[in-house]
């Protein structure tokens, strides 16, 4: 029987942060954080937290918070499984996952511990999945077990398979609600929220702004495309799909370079909801760059099929033909790009044929869940993964942080990647965050 706990305090919904426009802005902060998805608004939040008389500016060039990568996900609190014993994804999910679920018993949102299934369909994943379990106890993972044929059919009626990895600690929650709730306790600790601000200059200025009799004290210009500046003495970005450029205007190399991903998911139709009880999720193949197809339910109570993994040809494109020149030619010129096409030429043709023809999915689907057919899935959202890649076509898969060069880098910090899973890891990874911040800029 699979045990599901729901937080039992009220599901109560956390209020959107009261945005600034710009105009009503103060003229200076002490700190300014640009790009408001969970990473930057996780960090925002620990940082005014410890330092309270402190002047802090939230900027995000949207209408609204936690729009894209952070609103555009699968929803899975991960357990820590799959990483590196003892590096700082495996140590960073492993308490990230624990303050997650802390924080949303403290603030009453919902979330369901509903477990995950890594799932070996033949005998030649039972090593790598063993090797997993591993891995698990290594970083302390919580209540692993390997469940034999009849073990999966006791979780799961309907999935088939040899063997496979129970983690009851893994979770569900609407990653988007958290980070709003992040950014209302940024807001109700005294920072200020601006939204509709795209940032396109960051520079030293030598001269007081407008009006200020404080000197230099504030000697950081963070201009915004329309024409808008603010004054402040230490800038963070974590600019998500857009964090190589941000890094850019200040000086710093170019690479690693963001290439954008698109994952597309496929939906089960409600009255096929039986079939899936908690997520499934398949042997990663070290052969492959990216995971393979998963099922995972939703907090409102949909099932999502995927994702793919395709080239996006806009940054921040969720449909099919989504198309942005820059974009598209960034992504194409970029050598790193050409040299993980060349490697994994079959791989992402296969992706891509997946992708227009929903039936192959479906096959690589059936291969757990014999019973789902063509006719009982829909296709649904999508999301873009940010993904770092180097000139030799490795995908970056650490932290890299970046302060560019000259004046401006004793003043600046670029977060040019954190990645997966930086929703569940968010609160730790504010809090490493927030120490380098602190260590850079002795606040």
């Amino acid at each position: 029987m699979i045990r599901v706990l729901v937080s039992v305090v009220g599901a109560a919904k956390p209020r959107a942060p009261h945005s600034t426009t710009a105009r009503y802005l103060h003229s200076s902060y002490d700190v300014a954080v640009v790009g408001a998805g969970i990473v930057g608004l996780a960090t925002a939040r620990e940082l005014i937290l410890r330092h309270p008389s402190l002047r802090f500016v939230l900027l995000e060039k949207e209408e609204e918070l936690s729009l894209h990568q952070s609103g555009h996900n699968s929803g899975v609190i991960h357990s820590g499984i799959y990483y590196t014993p003892g590096s700082l994804k495996a140590r960073l999910c492993v308490r990230g996952a624990t303050l997650a679920y802390d924080y949303c018993d403290r603030k009453g949102l919902p979330y369901k511990r509903c477990g995950k299934l890594i799932v070996a369909v033949d005998q030649e994943e039972v090593p790598r999945l063993r090797a997993l379990y591993e891995r698990g106890l290594q970083n302390n993972v919580r209540d692993l077990r390997i469940l034999d044929a009849k073990g999966i059919r006791e979780r799961e009626p309907f999935c088939r398979g040899v063997m496979a990895l129970d983690s009851p600690y893994t979770g569900i929650v609407d990653w988007r609600q958290v980070a709003l709730s992040y950014g209302a306790d940024f807001e109700e600790a005294g920072g200020t929220v601006v939204t509709n601000y795209e940032v396109n200059d960051i520079a030293m200025v030598n001269e007081s702004a407008a009006g200020s009799s404080e000197g230099l004290k504030y000697p950081i210009a963070i201009r915004a495309k329309k024409g808008e500046e603010v004054r402040c003495r230490y800038v963070l970005t974590c600019g998500g799909l857009h964090s190589d450029r941000l890094s850019q205007i200040s000086g710093c190399s170019p690479d690693p370079r963001i290439v954008p991903f698109r994952g597309d998911y496929l939906v089960l139709k409600p009255d096929k909801h039986y079939l899936v009880k908690g997520n499934i999720y398949p042997v990663p193949d070290p052969r492959f760059p990216f995971l393979g197809v998963h099922f995972t339910p939703r907090m409102d109570g949909g099932i999502w099929l995927g994702p793919n993994a395709v080239l996006a040809f806009k940054r921040e494109g969720y449909k099919l033909f989504d198309f942005d020149l820059r974009d598209f030619g960034d992504a194409l010129s970029f050598r790193g790009l050409q040299r993980l096409v060349l490697k994994n030429i079959r791989y992402g043709l296969g992706e891509m044929y997946r992708g227009v023809f929903i039936g192959a999915q479906v096959k690589l689907l059936q291969r757990y869940i014999p019973e789902i057919s063509l006719s009982d899935v829909l296709r649904g959202p999508a999301g873009v993964r940010a993904q770092a890649l180097d000139r030799e076509g490795n995908l970056v898969d650490d932290f890299v942080f970046d302060g560019g060069v000259g004046d401006v880098a004793s003043r600046v910090l670029h977060v040019r990647n954190a990645p997966s899973p930086a929703a569940t890891s968010s609160l730790a990874i504010g809090e490493m965050i927030a120490d380098e911040v602190e260590g850079r800029f002795a606040l």
